[in-house]
């Protein structure tokens, strides 16, 4: 799959669509909370299971809890707590695109994340 430089929104959702897991790891980052911006020295960081996130547009403003799915087929986020009821009565999590996420409290659990943030001159918790 090639990026193209197109601006059409034909070709930039066909880009999306089709895109290579590799690629759809880095579509998966979410803003970082501005205490952890400074102490890890970037804006950002992929979102994973287990990362407390504060939901920052949509229905769910403002709620906050924990990732329980990270979906990278869909690029959605699942959280702890924003749920909605189906027609039977069955509570399901509502999707969440990753864009509208904070970080809060990161899952310091993967030795890789915490060589992700060594690489941008940050201090690993």
């Amino acid at each position: 799959m090639r990026w193209t430089k197109s601006r059409q929104p034909r070709k930039q959702r066909k880009a999306l669509r089709e895109a290579p897991l590799h690629k759809r790891q880095k579509l998966m980052s979410a803003t970082l909370h501005p205490d952890l911006r400074e102490k890890f020295n970037r804006r950002s960081l992929p979102v994973r299971k287990g990362d407390v996130v504060r939901i920052m547009r949509g229905d769910f403003k403002g709620h906050e809890g924990e990732v329980v799915e990270v979906d990278l087929k869909r690029l959605r986020v699942y959280v702890e707590g924003a749920t909605i009821e189906r027609s039977d009565g069955q509570e399901v999590y509502y999707p969440i695109h990753p864009s509208n996420l904070m970080i809060i409290e990161p899952n310091m659990d993967d030795p890789m994340r915490r060589k992700i943030i060594e690489r941008s001159g940050g201090e690993p918790e």
